[in-house]
């Protein structure tokens, strides 16, 4: 086995790395005052924030969504705004215009540059799909340079910053897909499913009452961004960086001529941006689970929302009802965990991490 890279965590690190967890469950309990259950989604909303990342939430609607995103928002201590995307929405609608204004004083005018909603730490982008690409590229630009292009001018975005989008699956018509390469800079696409029954139980009983819970902050922003230095240190061992790169490329139609099944149903597999993803949310899994080493089992447990929107199936995998879900289940039953063993539909490249390099 490989030893860990990188240098070890020191001793006021890994009292970070206590903090972060014990921060974990304070927010767990903070949050499961308004919402009932849906624990796998908030600890992948906080990979991806204490990882610097963004996230996409796809679910129907009525699954509370987006009071989990504000109720995580106070909880955070941060500043929150949230944009309805439809049809309409224009760039300047979300990063903000110049104004002609007069100065009563002096009478001389000049242009002043009035902020819109993306100036915050935590942006809801409401059905993010609603809205025509123009709109779409500007908020790309946020996500990717955390900063807004006015008039010629530059505007740095707040730090910590986080765009958590969601979309509707079920409602397609008169939407505006988005490009692959926007998709691609969402850190995670989670998924959020109906509750079981005696969960839905208890969020009718408490969203029918006349209590409203108050929810106490636990982080400020300036915590979370030391919080995500600190993940970043986090040592890996060579064996599971090698394991996340076999993953990452297991989804590689081009990568895999010998296997059938990703000829058949898969268009294009995942790019090098999800291997780091990959790592970066094993981290902070493993800190968030109370642990100061990152293990195979972190990066099985995050593949899926790093994965599902990189992969493009084919009309194939639409007629079969093959979801991309379905295709990552196969690549972790396939792909071995330590890399001396070979998958019958796996090339040879796969077979030790050095024959990677």
């Amino acid at each position: 086995m490989s030893e860990q890279t990188g240098p070890p965590l020191h001793e006021n690190d890994l009292a970070a790395v206590e903090r972060l967890k014990s921060s974990y469950d304070k927010l767990s309990a903070e949050m499961s005052k308004i919402i009932v259950g849906q624990n796998d989604v908030l600890e992948q909303l906080l990979i991806s924030i204490f990882a610097r990342g963004h996230a996409l939430l796809i679910g129907v609607p009525g699954l509370a969504k987006t009071l989990m995103i504000q109720t995580l928002s106070e909880a955070l201590d941060l500043s929150f705004r949230r944009v309805q995307f439809t049809p309409g929405l224009m760039p300047a609608d979300i990063t903000g215009t110049e104004v002609l204004q007069e100065d009563k004083a002096t009478g001389a005018r000049a242009f002043k540059f009035l902020s819109g909603p993306l100036f915050a730490n935590l942006v809801l982008a409401d059905e993010i799909n609603r809205t025509p690409p123009k709109t779409q590229a500007a908020l790309l630009e946020a996500m990717q340079e955390r900063q807004v292009t006015v008039g010629g001018t530059r505007h740095v975005l707040p730090d910590p910053f986080f765009v958590l989008a969601t979309q509707n699956p079920i409602e397609q018509e008169g939407t505006y897909p988005l490009p692959e390469a926007q998709l691609d800079r969402f850190m995670l696409n989670i998924l959020v499913n109906y509750p079981p029954e005696e969960e839905e139980l208890a969020i009718v009983r408490l969203t029918t009452s006349a209590e409203k819970p108050k929810v106490d902050k636990v982080l400020s922003g300036p915590e979370i961004m030391e919080l995500q230095q600190i993940v970043r240190r986090v040592p890996v061992a060579e064996h599971v960086y090698s394991y996340a790169v076999r993953l990452t490329r297991a989804t590689r139609p081009s990568e895999n001529p010998r296997d059938e099944f990703l000829k058949n149903f898969v268009t294009w597999g995942a790019g090098v941006r999800a291997s780091q993803f990959l790592i970066l949310a094993a981290r902070v899994r493993a800190v968030l689970n109370g642990r100061i080493h990152v293990g195979v089992e972190d990066i099985r447990s995050v593949a899926a929302p790093v994965l599902r929107h990189r992969i493009v199936t084919n009309f194939n995998a639409e007629a079969e009802g093959m979801k991309t879900d379905d295709v990552i289940e196969r690549v972790l039953k396939q792909v071995p965990v330590d890399g001396r063993s070979e998958s019958p539909v796996m090339p040879k490249v796969f077979k030790t991490a050095a024959e990677l390099n």
